[in-house]
C-alpha cells in the first residue's frame, strides 16, 4: 500500500479516535463544529490547489461558496405552488425534480428535490467561474488578486441587497439534505454523530481525488506552471486550459461545501460571502503551506474550530489577518510543508554542531 493511502487511513482513523474521544468525555457538543469544519475544509483544499498548484490566488472563493448555498437553499424552501400549473413546473414534477413538504409552521410546500437543487446549484457555479476564469486568468500577481476581490465583493453585495434571498437575514428554513436513504445531513441533534462521518467522509473523498491529481501528469504539469509559468508553456503545456480548469475544480469544491453547509445549518446568510472570510480562506492555505493539501486541512480544522467555539471571540477576523502576516513575515512557505521535517533536522544539526565546538 502506498504512503498516501496509508496517510489517508491514518487520517481517518484519528477522525474516529475524536469522536471515540468526545463520547468517552460526554463532550459530544463539539461535533457540531466539528463537522461545519470539515465543509469548510472542503472548499480549503479546494482553494489549496489552486493556489499551490496552478499558481493563482483567489480572493473570491467565499462568492462561489454562498452562489452553491444560496441557489440550493432558495430552491429548497420558495414555495411552487402557485406555479404548479406552468408547463416548467409541470415538466420538473414530472421528472420527480420537486417534492412536497410542510414548512416550520405545517403549511403545504412544492420545493425543488435537495439532490436536483444541488445539481442545479453546482452546474451554476462551474458556469460562472468557466465564464469569469478565462478573462479574469489572464491577469496576474495582485491584478488577479484585485479581479477575484471584485467578484467576491459583488456576490456579497447582490446576496445581501436582494430581498427574494433574505437580505440582511439570509435564508432560513431550509430541509435536510438525504444523501441515502437513512443518511440526511442536517443539524438535528439525533443524527450528530451521523453527520459527523459523513462530513468528514465526503472531505477525505475530496483529498483523495485532489490528492491523486496531484501526482498524475496533470499534477506534474500544475507544478511545472507553479514553479515557472513561461517555461512550461515554452515546453508546449497548455497553461491558461489548466489554470482554468483548476479554477473551476476549485470552484466546484466551494460550491459543494456551500451548499451541504447549508443544509446542515439550515441556514445560510449573506456573511458566508464576505470578503473576510475569502481572506480567511486564503490565510488557512498559506499557514497550512501552499502546496500542502495536508498542511491546509490541518490549519483548517484547528483554526477553524477554534472560530466556530468563539474562541477569539470579537478579534475573529483580526486574529486571522496577524496570522496571515507573521506567516508572511517569518514562514511565507507555511508551517506544515515537505521541506519542514528537512529544516528541522538541519536546525538541531546546527544546534548539535555549536554545542560540541563549545
Amino acid at each position: 500500500m502506498s504512503s498516501k493511502f496509508l496517510q489517508i487511513f491514518g487520517f481517518a482513523v484519528a477522525i474516529i479516535a475524536i469522536q471515540i474521544f468526545t463520547q468517552i468525555t460526554d463532550s459530544a457538543f463539539h461535533l457540531t463544529q466539528l463537522t461545519m469544519t470539515a465543509y469548510y475544509s472542503l472548499l480549503v483544499i479546494g482553494l489549496c490547489m489552486l493556489i499551490g498548484y496552478a499558481g493563482q490566488i483567489s480572493l473570491g472563493h467565499a462568492g462561489f461558496f454562498a452562489i452553491g448555498g444560496y441557489i440550493s437553499a432558495f430552491l429548497t424552501t420558495h414555495n411552487l405552488t402557485a406555479m404548479k400549473g406552468k408547463p416548467f413546473i409541470a415538466l420538473c414534477s414530472k421528472f420527480g425534480l420537486l417534492v412536497g413538504r410542510k414548512d416550520l409552521y405545517g403549511g403545504d410546500l412544492l420545493v425543488f428535490h435537495p439532490w436536483a437543487a444541488c445539481i442545479i446549484a453546482v452546474c451554476t457555479v462551474l458556469i460562472v467561474a468557466y465564464v469569469i476564469g478565462g478573462p479574469v486568468l489572464k491577469l496576474k500577481g495582485h491584478y488577479l488578486a484585485m479581479a477575484t476581490l471584485g467578484f467576491g465583493i459583488i456576490i456579497y453585495r447582490i446576496v445581501l441587497g436582494t430581498s427574494g434571498l433574505g437580505a440582511a437575514d439570509g435564508i432560513s428554513g431550509v430541509p435536510g439534505f438525504t444523501l441515502l436513504p437513512g443518511v440526511t445531513i442536517s443539524g438535528s441533534g439525533s443524527g450528530k454523530i451521523l453527520n459527523y462521518y459523513v462530513a468528514w467522509g465526503i472531505l477525505i473523498t475530496g483529498m483523495t481525488l485532489l490528492l491523486n491529481l496531484i501526482s498524475s501528469r496533470v499534477g506534474r504539469a500544475l507544478s511545472a506552471i507553479h514553479g515557472a509559468e513561461d517555461a512550461a508553456e515554452a515546453m508546449g503545456i497548455p497553461t491558461a486550459n489548466y489554470k482554468l480548469k483548476v479554477f473551476v475544480l476549485s470552484a466546484g469544491f466551494a460550491a459543494v461545501a456551500g451548499i451541504l453547509l447549508t443544509h446542515y445549518n439550515g441556514s445560510i446568510g449573506p456573511s458566508e460571502a464576505s470578503v473576510m472570510k475569502s481572506v480567511r480562506y486564503v490565510a488557512i492555505v498559506a499557514i497550512g503551506g501552499m502546496t500542502s493539501i495536508w498542511g491546509a486541512v490541518s490549519m483548517s480544522l484547528i483554526l477553524n474550530y477554534f472560530s466556530l467555539r468563539g474562541s477569539f471571540g470579537t478579534y475573529d477576523d483580526a486574529v486571522f489577518g496577524v496570522i496571515l502576516i507573521l506567516i508572511m513575515l517569518f514562514a511565507p512557505d507555511g508551517l506544515i510543508r515537505a521541506q519542514v521535517l528537512v529544516d528541522l533536522k538541519s536546525f538541531f544539526k546546527r544546534i548539535t554542531s555549536k554545542e560540541a565546538a563549545l
